[in-house]
């Protein structure tokens, strides 16, 4: 008999990963399920209430003029060697300063980094990406192509792109999950990393196993595994969720935010609005469940954590957790006022903290 704690026998471990995929895949396709259930619900009850609204779609031809404010900087195009992928990005500030490197969330585009673009210009090279897939950034049609390896391979062929070597990469949501990655897969290209309302990658994996709450919270992560559906019900009187996001007292900016305009909310449903828009970005959740859990973990450069505690999306525990996987200098600020959508939410008080960080390191260092 084998003694307790002792190594399974290769056959037994075998059984033992065997058995876990097939309950985690299980859970997978079964949350997928209820999530399509109710949003059937949803549209039927839409439906019923106003059948005439419910499939009303405008595709805007124009984009509102804040798309090519000045202040926010030049509208550029990358195509980058191995995927043969062209990018688009807003760039402000002179070329041949450090590189800020600026990566955007779902549903959102280049233009949630407005703020940002316009403040640190005066010191840095300052770029908002527009993700694979997102705007007018190309979107290859499979999913296959939006796997991490794809998206943290985009980072740095971008960056050497560019001509840098390294940079101060920030990320919000989504795309703080990929400037986690390239922080870990490639510390030598980051100098600084400044991550908005994601946790670590592994943090948040073992958290959400184990925290029901958090579960239902992610649930557009298995609503978005379903084909086509999750698309048209974007689509629904014209757009309403995308607005509902950024607006709404449950998920939206908080209280004491800075309120989007009416003219960023029509920048949103510009981009979002046209034909096959919603499907690349969308492609970046549907094959996240193949990509996880990480088989590296170390961040080994100073990390800046920001957390807007209203978030609906992800719960604040997770922030503090993430301090374990970062070997080095880690600052946490957590906004008790503030939502998700953090850099816009909050941005004079995110503008003031990120440069405190930078400042505060750039100290350290010459010390």
């Amino acid at each position: 008999m084998a003694r307790p704690g002792a190594a399974c026998p290769p056959p037994a471990r075998r059984v033992m990963v065997a058995a876990r995929a097939l309950l985690f895949w299980a859970l997978v396709y079964s949350y997928c399920g209820v999530c399509a259930c109710i949003a059937g619900l949803r549209l039927l009850w839409s439906i019923g209430r106003r059948p005439g609204e419910t499939f009303r779609w405008v595709v805007r031809e124009n984009p509102p003029s804040c798309l090519n404010d000045p202040s926010l900087g030049t509208h550029c195009y990358i195509r980058i060697k191995d995927s043969g992928l062209r990018f688009h990005y807003v760039a402000a500030g002179e070329r041949g300063k450090p590189l800020m490197l600026l990566l955007h969330g779902f549903p959102e585009f280049w233009y949630s980094w407005r703020h940002q673009l316009r403040e640190f210009k005066s010191e840095y090279r300052v770029v908002a990406l527009d993700l694979r897939g997102y705007g007018e950034t190309d979107a290859p049609p499979h999913k296959e192509n939006y796997k991490l390896d794809c998206l943290i391979a985009d980072i740095k062929d971008i960056l050497e792109s560019l001509g840098y070597n390294k940079c101060v990469l920030i990320g919000h949501d989504w795309g703080g999950m990929i400037a986690w990655l390239v922080a870990i897969c490639y510390p030598e290209m980051v100098t600084k990393l400044i991550v908005v309302n994601f946790p670590h990658p592994s943090v948040f994996t073992e958290y959400i196993l184990r925290h029901p709450s958090q579960l239902i919270k992610s649930g557009y992560y298995f609503f978005f595994q379903l084909p086509w559906f999750p698309e048209f019900m974007f689509t629904l009187n014209d757009f309403k969720v995308l607005k509902s996001l950024f607006t709404s007292q449950a998920t939206g900016i908080g209280r004491k935010g800075c309120r989007l305009t009416a003219e960023d909310i029509e920048a949103y449903l510009y981009v979002f609005s046209q034909p096959g828009a919603l499907t690349g970005p969308i492609n970046h959740y549907r094959t996240i469940f193949s990509c996880l859990p990480l088989q590296h973990h170390e961040v080994i450069m100073p990390t800046l954590l920001l957390w807007g505690e209203r978030d609906a999306f992800m719960e604040v525990e997770m922030a503090e957790i993430t301090r374990i996987y970062v070997k080095n200098h880690f600052r946490l600020t957590i906004l008790s006022e503030a939502s998700h959508w953090l850099q816009q939410d909050q941005p004079d008080i995110v503008n003031k903290l990120i440069w405190t960080f930078l400042k505060e390191e750039t100290k350290r260092k010459r010390e």
